[in-house]
């Protein structure tokens, strides 16, 4: 088996072997990982931080040990919390990483940071405070950092960042927690997940106070939540069909 960690800012992680293939989701900076498959010029891996599997060029990435891996599982996740910073390398340069990179392998890679950091289990009521940082960040199918985020990716960085752990998809993630039967019995930071026509979950975002959400639909925005489901105010219409919310915390 071999192993490897994710030694750039934003790395795309494709479906099939090829850069025109759809981005299923994206391996942020100190992301590791096991390899499944390896070809001449793409592995097939699977992240250790909730089980996703895709292709990665294999550029992208820098191999490490069974034993580098094994003490990157066994250690307390650190993250960077600036929206953007700055990683130096041996030679001086500077590479820049995105909100929420890991910074557990930087001994690994040789490489050097001193801005902002968490690590740890973080209050419920600090959900809230890190979605905020978020903002208007512009909708992108398998993005994961505020300058491109699909709805799961942004409920997954978010409950990473205050030490949650939750599955990459948003289907995946309706299957964790605590269901609850009534908007009044969720609290801010509580999930709603909201399904299609054929009853598939598709969309989940985040509860606030009084009846809003926030969540990834075009950009990363605030709505009115009902018990139908979520209301654009601008369109004057429901946008999404509400299927269930769930208590993770």
């Amino acid at each position: 088996m071999q192993y490897g960690i994710c030694s750039l800012s934003i790395v795309p992680l494709r479906l099939e072997v090829s850069d025109a293939s759809e981005l299923v989701s994206q391996l942020l900076y100190g992301d590791f990982f096991k390899v499944l498959e390896q070809r001449k010029k793409w592995s097939k891996i699977r992240l250790d931080f909730d089980g996703y599997e895709g292709w990665i060029d294999n550029k992208q990435y820098v191999e490490i040990s069974e034993l580098e891996f094994k003490s990157l599982k066994q250690g307390t996740p650190i993250y960077a919390t600036d929206l953007v910073e700055f990683i130096e390398n041996t030679s001086k340069e500077l590479i820049p990483i995105p909100l929420g990179a890991s910074l557990n392998g930087l001994s690994i890679l040789k490489h050097a940071h001193d801005g902002n950091t968490t690590s740890g289990v973080l209050p419920k009521n600090n959900i809230l405070q890190t979605a905020s940082f978020y903002l208007n960040a512009p909708y992108l199918w398998g993005g994961k950092t505020p300058l491109g985020i699909d709805c799961s990716g942004f409920t997954q960085m978010v409950y990473k960042l205050n030490g949650y752990k939750l599955l990459r998809d948003a289907s995946q993630q309706a299957t964790q927690g605590e269901a609850l039967s009534f908007i009044e019995e969720s609290e801010p930071g509580d999930l709603a997940f909201f399904d299609n026509t054929e009853g598939h979950i598709i969309h989940v975002g985040i509860i606030m106070k009084d009846n809003y959400i926030i969540h990834a639909h075009g950009k990363v925005r605030v709505d009115r939540l009902d018990h139908t489901g979520i209301y654009n105010t601008e369109l004057k219409t429901h946008t999404h069909k509400l299927r269930v919310i769930k208590k993770i915390i």
